[in-house]
């Protein structure tokens, strides 16, 4: 993800999120910390090939040997395509390359595509954070996998496979965020 994927980033982020969307000074605080060689977040957007239009994003932190999922959407004219665990893919990638023994995340409690999208990759409910997403008052699952490097690869959700949006990683080169 770069700074010019912001705007369709945010547009998605609205529609997918509407009570609880991160604002661009969220975005572009965390791009701050993904380049360098002091970077500590990966983020990436996925466009779909035949429009460019960008159908997802996601987000990671790391912190020493524990990573955080941020963030992680796609549109809903792409569910059950894969592009959920394509995204995912590449930020366990990331984990690993940040030398991570663990990654956490939250998903809400009422998300349960997410949460069997999480299960197939390895990641165990640990606990709950109580009225974690706000304004709704919504409860938060938090789920952990060990050893990202070692994660299954997650099957993609259905066996159907419409032109695959491709992901783009943090680099230099604009490539087609997720």
């Amino acid at each position: 993800m770069r700074w010019w994927d912001i705007e369709p980033v945010l547009e998605l982020e609205h529609e997918l999120f509407p009570e609880d969307a991160w604002s661009a000074g969220m975005f572009w605080s965390e791009l701050a910390h993904a380049r360098g060689p002091r970077a500590t977040r990966r983020y990436v957007v996925a466009e779909d090939p035949a429009t460019g239009r960008l159908v997802g994003y996601a987000g990671l932190a790391a912190a020493g040997d524990l990573a955080d999922v941020q963030t992680i959407a796609a549109a809903r004219d792409q569910w059950g395509t894969g592009l959920g665990a394509r995204l995912l893919t590449e930020l366990l990638r990331a984990a690993t390359a940040f030398e991570c023994a663990e990654v956490l995340l939250e998903v809400r409690v009422d998300n349960t595509r997410a949460q069997k999208l999480y299960e197939r990759f390895g990641f165990e409910p640990i606990g709950f954070r109580r009225g974690y997403y706000q304004p709704g008052n919504v409860d938060a699952l938090v789920m952990r996998l060990t050893d990202p490097a070692q994660a299954p690869t997650g099957a993609p959700e259905t066996s159907e496979t419409p032109e695959t949006p491709e992901t783009s990683e943090n680099t230099e080169s604009s490539e087609s965020n997720g």
